[in-house]
């Protein structure tokens, strides 16, 4: 039976609330104890906002940190041909190093982060519409600024997020229907379950039945529980259809692995 505590929503958030609000707004709705949202957007910004429900919460960092592909419009200061735009926009592709806006939730200080692609698909006097895929963490207004200072200057128009981790645009739901969906009592119809959301990031692997109860009570893996583990440091664990928990790798004499959220 699907459980909403132990579930992930896909909210196509408008132009206007914060994230925050948007995220409070399901949790009143539903007369949760918590959700939290995956991966801020700002509040001009539209798209895909994963909301994590109840318990689920506990999981948020393992899909916050995935890819992003986002659709806007940027408009240039200087009139420049697309094709020149295309050869600047190369440049910015693969590891750059930004410096977070002042207005960010983070310390200021310059990181690394990658754009995987970013594409210039067309163009109308001085709007230009863009796509771009990035690592998690990437500030695409930024993105655009720092671009526009190689090519007489430029600004983002508009933003919307088309894909966040394993949620698509294709797949969220406004907050018109999601009030319709509660209010009819059909929320179930676009929930996704927890512990099946868990196995599109994680690595999953299987224990026997008679290991569990001991497992739900904390107890690590021993290297006599599982003979192969996966090549990252993280896995979902299943006994059948049962979700058990998610383990992190360790070298600790027999003990080969420690339970970082278990559900019990």
């Amino acid at each position: 039976m699907l459980d909403i505590n132990f579930s992930l929503i896909n909210i196509d958030k408008p132009v206007g609330p914060t994230s925050f609000q948007v995220s409070q707004y399901v949790k009143n709705a539903l007369q949760l104890k918590k959700t939290s949202h995956m991966g801020t957007l700002d509040p001009q910004v539209t798209g895909v906002l994963p909301i994590t429900l109840g318990r689920a919460c506990k999981l948020s960092d393992y899909f916050m940190h995935k890819d992003k592909e986002y659709v806007g419009i940027m408009r240039i200061h200087e009139s420049i041909s697309l094709t020149k735009l295309k050869e600047e926009a190369k440049k910015f592709v693969g590891k750059i190093t930004q410096l977070p806006p002042v207005r960010s939730a983070v310390k200021r200080s310059p990181r690394e982060r990658e754009v995987k692609s970013l594409v210039f698909l067309e163009k109308k006097d001085k709007d230009v519409l863009f796509k771009t895929k990035v690592e998690a963490g990437t500030y695409i207004r930024k993105l655009i600024h720092d671009l526009g200072e190689k090519i007489g200057g430029a600004h983002m128009l508009e933003l919307r997020r088309t894909k966040a981790s394993i949620f698509k645009e294709s797949t969220a739901i406004t907050l018109y229907e999601f009030d319709k969906l509660v209010k009819e009592k059909k929320l179930s119809s676009v929930l996704v379950p927890a512990e099946e959301a868990i196995k599109k990031v994680l690595p999953a692997l299987q224990i026997s039945a008679d290991k569990v109860k001991q497992l739900l009570n904390g107890k690590p893996l021993m290297s006599q529980d599982l003979t192969n583990l996966p090549k990252g440091e993280t896995f979902a664990l299943f006994s059948g259809e049962r979700f058990i928990g998610v383990y992190h790798k360790v070298k600790e004499g027999e003990i080969i692995a420690k339970a970082e959220f278990v559900y019990n």
